[in-house]
């Protein structure tokens, strides 16, 4: 089966990108794979399979390899005799802006090209974490209360000590600071505006479970996968997160009573429907008194969380089988023709 990967975009996750493609192309050694690389200055490169490897990216290789474009149905490599065209259906491992804030999905659909990976209005719901609040709200799925400040505006903090600070359109942990203590609030918060011009502040709760669960919807049933309960400190920083993109051995399953379980997979069937066919999210959920509280929705996870899956290639092949197909508009000119029609023209 083949499957183009694509990856990198101009984001402060492009590195994680890369990452996440090397880390598949073991996961999915019985798929034909072809790797698209999308440079910081979104020039498109096809990688040879012998070439992923993170020298390639890091030195400029890259720059070698053949350029490629998007066209209507597929891939166009021009040669020096003719061009070779590649259709074959294409999975969004790039992560941050380009990838999950709906760019890559637009072009994908614009194109016509069939893809694994959030659709734009996902995309618009999952990336900002202000919204994906909203969304939560929405469908009755509980998420901490936060507070919004923006880079120009007013730096006061209502929310008590201690809090956590959070780029609101940033993953991977980037930016995001604990905050125990007045004097590192001015530091926190510069650190945040760095990468963007608004953040959320939330309540840290000390000691708090945190589960992972991930899934997908194929043929009207939805797939979860086991659900993980990281090991953590305060939080993962981006280290870890780095780290934690290459794995691609399966993870123990977390020790949780069925209550438990049916709770986290119901608040995850209440964000997947409706919004995400057609991609593979996991979403990153608390246990605060027994009660499930949404975190994040990570639309692209680092590796598409293949780790928590028995069978990964049987995964994707799933998703494969049940690609939402967009709506194609036939356009006649019938009213145009109408009134020329009308005035002799």
């Amino acid at each position: 089966m083949e499957l183009a990967i694509l990856f990198g975009g101009q984001s402060f996750e492009h590195e994680i990108s890369i990452v996440s493609a090397t880390t598949l192309k073991e996961k999915l050694r019985d798929f034909e794979l072809t790797f698209i690389f999308c440079d910081q200055d979104h020039t498109l490169y096809k990688i040879e399979n012998e070439k992923m490897k993170a020298q390639t990216f890091s030195g400029g290789a890259y720059k070698n390899e053949p350029i490629v474009s998007l066209v209507q149905g597929g891939i166009l490599r021009k040669k020096r005799f003719g061009t070779e065209r590649l259709q074959m259906p294409v999975l969004n491992l790039i992560h941050g802006s380009d990838g999950e804030d709906g760019t890559i999905a637009g072009v994908l659909d614009f194109y016509n090209i069939a893809y694994i990976g959030p659709r734009r209005e996902a995309s618009v719901f999952s990336f900002d974490k202000r919204y994906t609040k909203y969304l939560a709200q929405a469908i009755g799925v509980k998420v901490l209360d936060c507070e919004v400040l923006h880079k120009e505006g007013s730096r006061d903090v209502h929310t008590p000590f201690p809090f956590i600070i959070k780029p609101s359109r940033l993953g991977s942990s980037i930016g995001v600071s604990v905050v125990k203590e007045a004097e590192a609030l001015e530091y926190a918060l510069d650190v945040a505006f760095e990468f963007d011009e608004s953040v959320i502040i939330e309540p840290f709760v000390e000691g708090v479970k945190e589960y992972n669960l991930a899934g997908y919807s194929a043929n009207g049933v939805m797939h979860y996968s086991i659900i993980e309960e990281p090991q953590k400190s305060d939080f993962l920083d981006f280290d870890k997160k780095y780290l934690d993109f290459s794995r691609s051995a399966r993870v123990n399953e977390a020790d949780l009573d069925e209550v438990n379980v049916a709770a986290l997979q119901e608040n995850f069937q209440r964000i997947y429907s409706g919004l995400f066919e057609g991609a593979l999210i996991r979403c990153d959920f608390f246990l605060i008194d027994n009660e499930v509280y949404l975190n994040e929705i990570n639309p692209i996870p680092g590796s598409m969380a293949n780790y928590l899956f028995n069978d990964f290639s049987s995964v994707i092949k799933s998703l494969l089988e049940d690609l939402p197909s967009g709506n194609t508009i036939h356009v006649d000119y019938r009213y145009i023709h109408t009134i020329s029609a009308a005035k002799g023209k």
